[in-house]
């Protein structure tokens, strides 16, 4: 089964990164030349932009404009936080029907991995030839089967390097420091805080991610000891660390410090973005160590959407795989496979090389993957070597940082 005629619908999904329009150029530069396919449209605002058929005629972009956006941060056809359910699909797949798509690509997480599926499934019980494919995204590297995400690397490389400054920072004017970087329910952006580390007396000297249950008595005995060994303490924090129950720390923070916690529209509690949990670890260490360390400095600063759309500072491994997921999803749409989402596969070999093959939708859909437990330290608040050697790759060379003392 090879080529079918029909138009392409491209669309962009969830939290932006770096490089996410890597992937769209990439789809799009591969599909253009090609007669069978008539039309790119790309859809405004994901699947929003699909049921009110709001389009742009991306065979009409140049490609110089088209290089522009590749390097370019965000979603450059605007993105979408709607979950399609069943129902709302069923609204994608007719206006599929009434536009002769054939060909849809949707770049995201495991929503819209779930999304493809649905529609995809619809197609093949309504008789209708689509190809669908998902081509991942996400800083929070929390998705299934692949090695990592596109969008990872370059977040990572953000993370890594802001840490290394802020500990140069923060040693000039010793005291603690606490910096939030996202991951509400994966600690994989945050563990990458320890990859510009100039040497072990350097921060973060204390990694925290939501897949270790957080103690806040603990969490405290821990910055005592460092700070009393360093005479200082960096602290990485996981937006979404919680307790035994899974309830956010910053919510029982709240509670115990009398401070009232945001949420959002769907009832979660707001976390890196209001800057409440710096807030809340700062005030608890205060009152932890104020018997010991009368003028003690305790900082917090919240690590936001800078991580995934800082400009210029993407990494380049991260860019040319994004690129190339874009590709081969058009490439295996064209050559006949009929669904599918892209995967990096990491080769066994001593240099680092990754294969791009197709997984099922349903192994990608609706899952997630956690930091592994040999990534993260006995202690639970710090990440081995194991990591290190795992993540290195991906975010590229570093800054070189040096020190006197």
């Amino acid at each position: 089964m090879g080529m079918i005629k029909g138009n392409a619908v491209i669309g962009q999904s969830g939290g932006p990164t770096a490089v996410i329009n890597q992937s769209l150029v990439g789809v799009i530069e591969t599909l253009k030349d090609c007669k069978s396919i008539p039309k790119i449209l790309g859809a405004k605002h994901g699947v929003r932009g699909i049921i009110e058929e709001e389009f742009i005629d991306l065979k009409k972009v140049s490609q110089a404009t088209l290089d522009r956006v590749a390097e370019t941060p965000a979603a450059a056809l605007g993105s979408s936080r709607d979950k399609p359910d069943e129902a709302y699909c069923e609204k994608i797949f007719r206006v599929f029907e009434k536009n002769n798509v054939r060909y849809f690509f949707y770049i995201g997480g495991n929503d819209s991995a779930d999304a493809a599926r649905i529609v995809n499934e619809m197609a093949a019980a309504a008789d209708y030839e689509l190809r669908v494919f998902h081509i991942p995204k996400t800083i929070d590297n929390d998705l299934r089967v692949t090695d990592h995400t596109p969008g990872y690397g370059s977040a990572g490389r953000f993370v890594a390097s802001a840490f290394a400054g802020d500990d140069r920072d923060s040693a000039s004017l010793p005291g603690i420091k606490i910096n939030i970087v996202m991951g509400r329910h994966a600690g994989w952006l945050t563990a990458a805080s320890v990859l510009g580390k100039i040497d072990e007396t350097s921060g973060p000297h204390l990694v925290y991610v939501p897949e270790i249950p957080f103690n806040v008595n603990q969490f405290v005995e821990d910055v005592r000891e460092t700070y009393a060994k360093l005479g200082r303490c960096q602290i990485a924090v996981s937006e979404g660390v919680g307790d035994e129950t899974h309830t956010p720390i910053a919510v029982n923070l709240a509670e115990r410090l009398g401070h009232r916690v945001e949420r959002d529209s769907h009832g979660n509690p707001q976390l890196s973005g209001s800057g409440a949990l710096g807030d809340f670890l700062s005030d608890f260490l205060k009152s932890g160590l104020k018997e010991k360390y009368k003028t003690l400095r305790v900082r917090a600063d919240t690590f936001g959407y800078l991580q995934r759309s800082f400009a210029g500072y993407a990494s380049a491994v991260d860019q040319a795989e994004a690129r190339q997921c874009g590709r081969k999803a058009a490439e295996l749409a064209m050559a006949g496979d009929a669904d599918g989402s892209i995967v990096m596969i990491r080769d066994k070999g001593p240099r680092y090389k990754i294969s791009y093959q197709r997984a099922d939708l349903k192994q990608v859909a609706r899952l997630t993957k956690d930091l592994p437990r040999n990534f993260i330290n006995k202690a639970g608040n710090g990440v081995t070597q194991a990591y290190v050697k795992y993540a290195t790759p991906l975010v590229g060379e570093l800054p070189q940082l040096g020190k006197l003392f």
